[in-house]
């Protein structure tokens, strides 16, 4: 049996992003898990959500949402007493983001953070059935500055182990949430990067910015990167408008990045080029030659880039005829 099935585990949370003269703001749904699993949806991909909700409003949009593109939400937990964790984003005049805090007006411990491993054993027959489906599990490093969520991301990356479920990591550092998290805010930068490197030995594919390899590896190069890690997984760097470097099936190599003088919101491009290039190595049955890679690469920059054109995460990802239309065009 083909596996096609994409399980994404982590935050689901709410971006409350200024605008550009930073006085109002606007809110979207968000969070990378999240942003990943609606974005392989739109793409035409199987994929699943596991996470932790409030049982609030924004937990009802998130929902709405999700069933809109047919995400499966089965294992989906909602917290009656925890709020959705609303993250603050300011933008620069280039439309990069960046995170200045959360709302605390309702709680200062979000429903994330409660992520709950027993909840999920509670039907672990089922879960076991997905994973059997599944290709792909898709987490960030965030979950880790939870006591409680690190534990159930650590089961659940056992359980993808045993059903030989492929592990995609995307390293996605944040500071902010450590800071934040009563059981990381006691902890040092180095204690942090120690632990979520323990989680990166466990990719089979591994994604990260420039700027977080250096932070973690001090290095930019992927092959040098891959040979530090348990798995020797793959390895794709991507460096905003600069060339995406990667290692993926024993190929390295480097992919021009399409660009755009519309750029509006950077929020969530990472997360629409991770599930392009997801989709894409469903279809290759994974690349074998570098021209197979480079197309599944650049496809993955077209999401990335697309994403950019309007305000939020999930409501700018494309479908397949808005990147394969710009694919041929290569004209913004």
């Amino acid at each position: 049996m083909k596996k096609t099935k994409v399980i994404c585990i982590g935050e689901a949370l709410i971006d409350r992003i200024k605008n550009k003269s930073n006085q109002e703001f606007t809110d979207f749904l968000g969070g990378a898990p999240a942003n990943v699993a609606c974005a392989l949806r739109k793409l035409q991909i199987d994929s699943v959500f596991i996470g932790r909700i409030g049982s609030d409003e924004f937990g009802k949009k998130f929902i709405n949402q999700f069933k809109e593109l047919e995400v499966n939400i089965n294992f989906l937990q909602l917290d009656d007493c925890l709020p959705t964790r609303i993250v603050k984003v300011n933008r620069d005049n280039s439309g990069d983001r960046y995170f200045s805090g959360f709302d605390t007006s309702l709680n200062t411990f979000f429903a994330d953070e409660a992520f709950d491993k027993n909840e999920i054993k509670k039907d672990l027959k089922s879960l076991e059935n997905l994973f059997s489906k599944t290709k792909y599990l898709v987490c960030g490093t965030i979950i880790l500055s939870s006591s409680i969520s690190a534990d159930t991301i650590n089961f659940l990356l056992s359980l993808a182990n045993k059903f030989d479920v492929k592990i995609i990591i995307d390293l996605n550092w944040r500071e902010v949430f450590w800071d934040f998290a009563t059981s990381s805010s006691e902890t040092n930068k180095k204690e942090r990067v120690d632990l979520i490197r323990n989680l990166l030995n466990k990719a089979h594919i591994l994604k990260l910015a420039k700027e977080e390899a250096i932070l973690f590896f001090e290095n930019k190069n992927p092959l040098e990167i891959s040979e530090r890690l348990l798995n020797r997984p793959d390895v794709i760097i991507t460096d905003g408008a600069n060339p995406i470097c990667w290692l993926i099936n024993g190929v390295q190599g480097t992919t021009e990045v399409s660009k755009s003088l519309k750029i509006i919101d950077t929020t969530g491009a990472g997360d629409a080029f991770l599930a392009g290039l997801i989709s894409q190595l469903l279809s290759f049955d994974y690349p074998s030659n570098e021209s197979e890679i480079q197309n599944c690469v650049k496809f993955a920059s077209i999401c990335g880039l697309l994403t950019c054109l309007g305000e939020g995460a999930i409501e700018q990802q494309p479908d397949y005829s808005k990147v394969n239309k710009f694919f041929g065009s290569q004209i913004l």
